[in-house]
């Protein structure tokens, strides 16, 4: 993928670099039809912005109103096509609103060889939208021709001919995100009792049930799994320091997979039989593992509240 960034005409960036506190932040996405304008905008979302698929140009400056309403800060990712026949004049105007109402932005174009986007209709079996009656050649074609003047007027062009969905969330991220913690892989860890059901959005759940349970012993039952002592009780136990060190491997292994597949989010559910005492311990110690490689993690101890 080759990335061509554009000269930048004032006030605009030239491609992505992080906004000021309480400056609204706005991208327009477009490019060639299958170029990877969706995956762009699934990334993101990922990375905190609020998307908005083939919203009419002529409403961008009301979109950059509404977004700074109460001086709140905002980034905004527009995705817009040229299929309409009024495209690029709603557009301009949508752009000199941006303007007048100081609000920088930028343009991110997608293109692909013209090969890489037949090899795409054809998996998908769709029409192009400039030619639905005639050879998707031909749509490129028209497309091409009418995206020129827009390419050339764009902060950052990828040219995604060759990538996978995964290389192509890399650049995006690469060029988009404010932060390393944006940019990688983000943990949230959540306790549950299996009493009160399993969360629904997990992408690992542990069954911590085999270890002694501090709810039998009287001193310990009224108190959280955060108190040191009931910390020490679970910890102490064999069972426990066998679990933690090959469950520490298998996160070794897995972790840097999902990296390397442009996952953004991984959610661990651990779970005992009220969400109490041991899976509270457990995720608290799991959330030191993650910490520990500057991962960004959540904690959540949902039904730590329970009777």
């Amino acid at each position: 993928m080759t990335a061509v960034p554009r000269p930048a005409r004032a006030p605009r960036p030239k491609r992505a670099p992080a906004q000021p506190s309480g400056a609204i932040d706005f991208t327009i996405i477009t490019g060639l039809s299958g170029a990877g304008r969706s995956e762009a905008a699934k990334c993101l979302e990922d990375l905190g912005y609020f998307v908005v698929d083939n919203l009419p140009p002529a409403l961008i400056g009301k979109m950059a109103e509404l977004a700074g309403t109460g001086g709140s800060s905002g980034r905004v990712a527009i995705v817009a096509d040229a299929r309409g026949g009024v495209f690029f004049g709603e557009l301009s105007k949508g752009l000199q609103d941006l303007k007048q109402l100081s609000v920088p932005y930028r343009i991110l174009f997608l293109e692909a060889s013209d090969e890489d986007l037949v090899r795409r209709y054809e998996a998908t079996r769709r029409r192009h939208p400039l030619a639905p009656a005639d050879r998707v050649v031909e749509g490129i074609r028209k497309e091409r021709l009418m995206m020129q003047s827009l390419k050339e007027e764009a902060d950052l062009i990828l040219d995604t001919s060759g990538l996978t969905p995964h290389q192509l969330r890399d650049r995006i991220r690469e060029a988009f995100a404010r932060t390393r913690a944006e940019a990688g892989l983000q943990v949230s860890l959540v306790t549950f009792g299996y009493k009160y059901g399993l969360p629904r959005d997990a992408d690992l759940v542990l069954d911590v049930r085999f270890l002694p349970n501090p709810h039998w012993i009287d001193r310990l039952r009224p108190l959280p799994g955060t108190d040191p002592e009931v910390r020490s009780f679970v910890t102490g136990h064999r069972p426990y320091a066998e679990f933690m060190r090959r469950l520490r491997a298998l996160l070794d292994a897995i972790v840097p997979g999902y990296v390397a597949e442009g996952k953004a989010y991984l959610t661990i559910a651990i779970g005992c039989t009220g969400g109490r005492h041991r899976s509270v311990v457990v995720a608290e110690e799991l959330a030191e593992y993650f910490r520990r490689r500057s991962y960004p993690v959540a904690v959540e101890h949902r039904d730590l509240g329970r009777e």
